[in-house]
């Protein structure tokens, strides 16, 4: 059966909330989240230095 909707009710959302509840991973699913996390971040660029500092000023100068 296929979901006929995006959005989930706010008393399923509490009852698939609840039966989540204290479940635990295991050593090896918590690493592979790890790494996955530090895999999505690495292609995350920094903010650059020189936009980063003008909008610093701009934000201080307009208050």
């Amino acid at each position: 059966m296929k979901r006929e909707f995006r959005d989930l009710r706010d008393d399923t959302k509490m009852r698939i909330s609840q039966s989540l509840k204290g479940r635990s991973h295991s050593e090896t699913h918590k690493q592979a989240i790890s790494d996955a996390m530090k895999a999505y971040w690495s292609t995350i660029p920094y903010r650059d230095e020189e936009n980063n500092k003008s909008n610093n000023q701009n934000n201080e100068t307009s208050m």
